[in-house]
């Protein structure tokens, strides 16, 4: 049976098989301790993602990777300190019913409580962004995002990036901009006043949320993009086959390239940039030394 939301051919188990609830809530900090729970809870400690008094906008997709976010965070409340509150928000942006439906009866049946609002983003990305329509659409997801979590009074907003999204963007940045960033655990809007965006599934891998998935029955959607299923690939796909391809040649080179991100060793680069203003190497030439 293919993923009905588009996108991949992943073999699911039929919505009868789906594993108890309690059971998947205990699976994640049991079974899943060491490739989920403990990398959520390093990534919350180390970049310091939740503070006394927070109150975290949980975004919803209805993706692998943001509904084990949402029941990370009510593992973390039920076994953890209780210091924040939640909100768990899933935006519309135009799906198909069935795709909607899939969405509120995952939900439903995890027990996520979320509040559903429409964008129309889907629409108005099919008129404007032509063959290229996955950018505008994640940078107006993010607005239309930020908007609701202040609505709803929180200073936070929690997204499903995972290390292989880090891995992904820091590559291809290198390969198609010029440029070496990566994707952030944590920083601050420039568009919407005190409110900063999280990715507490920064250290967790992949292969272990679909496996989580998949073992727990759970049919997730996965773009359900009705604009770009009508449109050519984006390069994100093609660096993820890239990577793909050197794991079998370079051991953990994906660990290599994440690395490479807190290792940046200032004294052997020929440029950056800071705050805009671009530095050079030339300008601390004289303190270098072979």
């Amino acid at each position: 049976m293919s993923d009905i939301a588009g996108g991949g051919c992943q073999q699911l188990i039929p919505f009868s098989e789906r594993k108890p609830l309690q059971e998947i809530e205990k699976s994640i900090i049991t079974k899943y301790r060491k490739d989920i729970w403990s990398k959520f809870i390093k990534a919350i400690k180390q970049y310091n993602l939740i503070e006394d008094g927070d109150k975290i906008a949980v975004a919803i997709s209805g993706g692998k990777d943001s509904i084990l976010m949402a029941k990370l965070f009510q593992e973390l409340k039920r076994h953890g300190k209780d210091n924040f509150e939640l909100a768990f928000i899933a935006m519309d942006p135009g799906y198909h019913e069935s795709i909607k439906k899939l969405l509120v009866e995952n939900c439903e049946y995890l027990e996520i409580p979320i509040h559903i609002f429409d964008s129309g983003i889907f629409r108005i990305v099919d008129d404007l962004a032509k063959d290229y329509p996955c950018y505008m659409c994640a940078k107006m997801r993010r607005g239309a995002l930020y908007s609701k979590a202040q609505e709803l009074g929180c200073n936070k907003l929690a997204l499903g990036h995972h290390f292989n999204d880090v891995v992904e963007t820091t590559l291809l940045n290198v390969l198609y901009t010029g440029n070496f960033s990566t994707m952030l655990p944590k920083l601050k809007s420039s568009n919407f006043d005190k409110l900063e965006l999280i990715r507490p599934l920064y250290f967790i891998e992949e292969d272990a949320i679909a496996d989580f998935t998949q073992t727990s029955g759970i049919w997730p959607l996965n773009c359900a993009c009705m604009v770009a299923a009508k449109k050519i690939g984006t390069k994100r796909h093609e660096v993820k086959a890239l990577i793909k391809d050197l794991k079998e040649k370079f051991n953990a080179v994906d660990k290599s390239i994440f690395r490479a991100a807190e290792n940046v060793n200032m004294d052997c680069i020929l440029g950056w940039q800071k705050n805009g203003e671009k530095f050079s190497y030339l300008d601390s030439y004289d303190e270098l030394k072979e």
